[in-house]
């Protein structure tokens, strides 16, 4: 059975930073891509940064580039997201999820195989 368990979330002020993880277990799939969505209060979930398990290419959203970084620890099976500069919008619900077979461009909720529960990130102002 495929996990995605996520942490790191909390509370911080505009301007600082939070690494988020998330700890997969389960996996038996050579290709796939693994990443980040988020969802504010009253919003759609959003695709935020991703990576390939194949050849390491990212995606992210224009809305994160150049503050957030994604990576990955294949021997913790864990993947990362460093979040900096952090803005009051950026506070959401942060879900860890897996697609199979990702061939790049959007990063999609719709195409989702596997899902975390979520942790809250809170940016105060």
């Amino acid at each position: 059975e495929v996990q995605l368990v996520e942490s790191g979330g909390g509370l911080v002020q505009a301007g600082g930073s939070l690494r988020l993880s998330c700890a997969a277990s389960g996996f038996t799939f050579d290709d796939y891509a693994i990443g980040w969505f988020r969802q504010a209060p009253g919003k759609e979930r959003e695709g935020v940064s991703c990576i390939s398990s194949t050849d390491g290419s990212t995606y992210y959203a224009d809305s994160v580039k150049g503050r957030f970084t994604i990576s990955t620890d294949n021997a913790k099976n864990t993947v990362y997201l460093q979040m900096n500069s952090l803005k009051p919008e950026d506070t959401a619900v942060y879900f860890c999820a897996v697609e199979i077979l990702w061939y790049g461009g959007s990063w999609n909720s719709d195409n989702m195989d596997y899902w975390g529960k979520g942790t809250l990130v809170t940016v105060s102002s």
